[in-house]
């Protein structure tokens, strides 16, 4: 018994989630015909494979006891600079691979920045956000760069082991952390440089340099998803990933990261993620405004970071007791 109470207690974010999407599907259903259509679902499935992608690193970031508020910005400078190589002749997989490169690079001045200086991560990535997203006006003038070639296009939103290859590099990107994450070293000094960071570098952990990657990897899928959004509008601009960020760190702090590092929720950030697009789609679906959905998105960050906060309180208070 205790152990199945310790495994719920584990696991009671994406329960509750996975509780939440069937409430929110059953009332979808009801609410429109359409909703389980074969095309509707992939439509959810493309709409939120890039979310997925910037969530997964988004979930990694925030266990080291970080947080990245320049996704967007990196996302738009990388693919506009991709597209910039690709509208001068480039071939599309080396156009790609150098936004990826790039995006890495960025995310690693992030992560040097912050442990170099020891200052607040969310002060470092605030700062170059404006930084990156001012880059990208300055290289397009405003303009948006449009007419890429049909080669990009088609890896960027072709068809790819059956699936779209949006959808395919999402599911992929999942796999592929799992064993990363959860079952290497890189993994296990995330969580622990979020949980006691004084305490990993007292082992003799270079946790410099874990820092750095971990921003490198947040960078590196920030470009992946500026590719996939690229490639679906035939287009890239300065404006492109605006607020994406908020929406990874709503997926996450609802799946059941800790807000302050330490520990991390593959798992429930998929179903976040899941849940999220579930709500955008169905109030499209009946016509409500953007607005709102903004508004929604909002209002349950905000019940996430409550939640999360007094799930940590109750925490504390057990390792007291004991």
């Amino acid at each position: 018994m205790n152990n199945i109470r310790n495994w719920c207690g584990r696991h009671c974010a994406p329960l509750l989630l996975i509780g939440v999407c069937f409430m929110v599907m059953f009332f979808l259903s009801l609410a429109t015909h359409s909703f389980f259509s074969l095309k509707n679902i992939v439509n959810i499935l493309e709409a939120n494979s890039y979310r997925l992608i910037l969530a997964i690193g988004m979930m990694c970031v925030m266990a080291s006891g970080a947080i990245d508020l320049s996704v967007g910005s990196i996302l738009s400078f990388s693919a506009i600079c991709m597209a910039k190589l690709l509208k001068a002749g480039l071939h599309a997989d080396l156009s790609i691979a150098f936004a990826l490169i790039l995006g890495a690079a960025m995310g690693s001045l992030n992560g040097m920045l912050i442990y170099i200086t020891r200052l607040n991560a969310f002060i470092i990535t605030l700062a170059t956000s404006f930084m990156y997203r001012g880059l990208s006006l300055i290289v397009t003038q405003g303009i948006p760069i449009t007419k890429l070639p049909q080669a990009f296009r088609n890896i960027g939103c072709g068809n790819l082991l059956g699936m779209e290859s949006g959808v395919t590099m999402a599911f992929a990107s999942m796999l592929l952390l799992i064993p990363l994450f959860y079952h290497m070293r890189w993994g296990h000094y995330l969580m622990s440089l979020g949980g006691n960071p004084d305490a990993l570098a007292r082992s003799g952990v270079p946790i410099g340099r874990y820092r750095v990657s971990v921003f490198a990897y947040m960078g590196m899928l920030s470009a992946l998803s500026g590719v996939i959004i690229t490639a679906r509008l035939n287009s890239a601009e300065a404006n492109a990933g605006l607020s994406m960020e908020m929406d990874a760190i709503c997926a996450v702090i609802m799946g059941g990261t800790a807000l302050h590092g330490g520990n991390g929720n593959l798992f429930g950030t998929v179903i976040a993620v899941f849940l999220l697009g579930l709500i955008r789609n169905g109030l499209t679906i009946m016509s409500v405004s953007s607005y709102y959905q903004q508004f929604i998105t909002g209002f349950m960050l905000l019940c996430a970071v409550v939640i999360a906060e007094l799930r940590e309180r109750q925490h504390r208070v057990s390792l007291d007791n004991t």
